[in-house]
């Protein structure tokens, strides 16, 4: 992909908008990812930096409105709501959530575009995802899974690197084990014996994990920096 562009999520249970979406801004310039609905959506989050979400206020389940309420507490990546719904009450309802801007449907495609496009001005450039995550005198490269002590190569099977590329996205956040299997393409049972594998290799004691370190009754969590 090309890291110039701004990436932009497009969240819509509308299957004929969200893909007219995706390739009237793919057309103009931006980088495009979908989902369908907030469970989708929180998917792509885990595993990609986004500069902007499009997010669909009536979706079922979780509706665009709870779910930038909940990514607002830790996440400031700007939302701009799209919604039937065009009374001032509603606008205020999305902007008290969180919501960077609101466009009621129907909506001129221009229109959007410079929304978006105030948005991205206000945000800043377009931020990088890390390449590499540093603990310790390692450096793992996410991208290309090496991980090296004081620049010599450190031999990981490919389950490690994929548990290892998972923590190095979410450096210093606690991730379940059902959430770490999830993404490593691993059951849960079979992550506890990744890590103790991975400690073996990265810890000056084990039995003490100075980076990658269990948290009680929530998961694991690696310490960067």
């Amino acid at each position: 992909m090309d890291g110039t562009k701004p990436h932009i999520l497009v969240i819509d249970d509308d299957r004929r908008l969200r893909e007219l979406l995706r390739k009237y801004l793919s057309d103009n310039g931006y980088l495009v990812t979908t989902a369908e609905d907030a469970t989708a959506a929180r998917a792509r989050l885990d595993g990609l930096a986004f500069d902007l979400l499009v997010v669909d206020v009536m979706m079922p389940g979780e509706s665009g409105l709870d779910l930038t309420a909940s990514l607002r507490r830790t996440n400031p990546v700007p939302i701009l709501l799209l919604t039937a719904m065009g009374e001032a009450d509603d606008r205020i309802a999305g902007l008290e959530r969180g919501a960077d801007d609101y466009l009621a449907k129907p909506f001129e495609p221009r229109e959007l575009l410079l929304r978006i496009g105030g948005i991205l001005r206000r945000a800043g450039p377009p931020r990088e995802t890390a390449r590499e995550v540093r603990f310790g005198a390692f450096v793992f490269d996410i991208e290309r899974g090496e991980l090296r002590r004081e620049g010599e190569p450190v031999r990981l099977t490919a389950g490690e690197t994929e548990l290892l590329r998972v923590f190095a996205r979410h450096p210093d956040v606690t991730l379940s084990r059902q959430r770490l299997g999830d993404q490593a393409g691993a059951g849960s049972r079979t992550v506890d014996v990744q890590v103790t594998r991975l400690r073996r290799k990265i810890e000056p004691d084990p039995k003490a994990p100075r980076y990658l370190q269990t948290v009680w009754g929530a998961g694991y969590v690696l310490r960067a920096g």
